[in-house]
């Protein structure tokens, strides 16, 4: 039992603006800084692999400098043989810092079995200057 997880993308929102990158599992070493208040969706493309169906749980975990976690939310699904997907989340950051984000695609939430190797990427956010 393996899905494949591709490559995970923050999208940015604010006013219209829409912002892409591509993030994949070797992080660039080129930081983007985001803003208190955007919309950040966390966005991975997963395959299942198989030629039998998949159930899994899509699990986003955002967590501040200190470690600590300040969101945790989660989708699950189910994919056909050969589908692909790519499932998002958002998160708005609150206050400014630097934020780790890390992406898990199991088999269910009661199920930790990894069906693919986490990702990471971190996110720096910053207060909005006008």
């Amino acid at each position: 039992m393996q899905v494949l997880v591709l490559s995970v993308f923050l999208v940015v929102t604010s006013m219209g603006y829409v912002f892409a990158e591509p993030i994949t599992a070797q992080v660039s070493n080129q930081e983007k800084i985001h803003f208190v208040d955007e919309q950040i969706m966390i966005i991975a493309d997963i395959s299942n692999n198989q030629d039998v169906q998949q159930n899994f749980a899509y699990i986003t975990q955002v967590k501040n400098d200190r470690d600590i976690v300040i969101s945790l939310s989660w989708l699950t699904g189910s994919l056909s043989p050969r589908q692909m997907f790519s499932p998002a989340q958002s998160w708005i950051a609150t206050e400014p810092g630097i934020y780790h984000i890390q992406v898990f695609v199991w088999e269910s939430i009661t199920n930790p079995e990894a069906l693919s190797p986490p990702l990471s990427l971190t996110v720096n956010v910053s207060e909005q200057k006008f």
